[in-house]
């Protein structure tokens, strides 16, 4: 144990040295099946680690909520590393904070219990004064699926219990790309004209993505039998503050 401290406090590649340590401390625990790591050398002596515990499929949720609670025991006490749990489809960051942590284990749960979400990832990613910050992406089975699991998490739909803090969201499925604005808020209006269209056209594809002139921009692709000026008439007129960010075009090119 001394030598491991010696090791992890004065290695010239300190980034190695902390990911060697997390791969020695939970190697052979129960349930894990893979320990994955990455090592930042940002200077001699500096740097820093994230490791990665996968865990076996049909992993309890007990015993994820036990091993989240040890892991955040360890990042507490090695604070250049950065913990993470893979269970279920679900990976995410545990924070040394004990609230913070019991938020996303929360979150977890109700992800890894929607039958809409394939996969998603939660990570801690504080961005200057934005401290408690978290980067959410989630995959979802279809276009439907990716705007509701959405609309849930930052609009307060119950199922999905939203991180205190700052969140930016992004969630995709086969046909839609849906992002949080450029200030990490709900896109209202993108939103509203890509439901504007899809009410009275087959959409083949669409994107909401952050933008930092407009806050957000839209993209949406009708079916070749779509009116496509009227889907764009439709679009901006429920989005009238978005201007060049609205782009609507045809399946067929046009």
């Amino acid at each position: 144990m001394v030598g491991l401290t010696l090791l992890t406090g004065c290695a010239i590649d300190k980034g190695t040295a902390l990911a060697a340590g997390f791969e020695e401390h939970w190697a052979g625990t129960p349930d894990v099946t893979k320990i994955h790591t990455t090592k930042n050398n940002t200077l001699p002596f500096a740097g820093t680690s994230t490791g990665t515990l996968i865990l076996k499929d049909g992993t309890s949720a007990d015993r994820v909520t036990e091993l989240a609670g040890e892991m955040r025991e360890y990042v507490a006490r090695h604070d250049k590393v950065t913990g993470r749990i893979t269970a279920d489809g679900i990976t995410f960051t545990v924070a040394a904070d004990e609230g913070r942590t019991g938020e996303v284990l929360a979150l977890w749960r109700s992800l890894t219990a929607d039958d809409q979400v394939v996969h998603g990832d939660i990570h801690d990613a504080p961005w200057k004064k934005a401290t408690d910050r978290w980067r959410i992406e989630v995959a979802s089975v279809d276009a439907t699926g990716a705007l509701a699991v959405f609309k849930d998490m930052l609009g307060g739909g119950g199922r999905h219990r939203p991180l205190s803090g700052v969140m930016v969201l992004k969630v995709r499925g086969p046909g839609l790309f849906v992002e949080t604005d450029f200030n990490d808020a709900f896109p209202a209006e993108a939103i509203a004209a890509y439901e504007a269209v899809l009410t009275q056209y087959p959409v083949v594809g669409a994107g909401v993505r952050r933008d930092a002139v407009s806050g957000s921009a839209v993209s949406i692709v009708v079916a070749k039998s779509a009116d496509r000026d009227h889907a764009d008439e439709l679009a901006r007129r429920a989005a009238p503050n978005l201007g060049a960010a609205i782009k609507v075009t045809s399946d067929s090119g046009d």
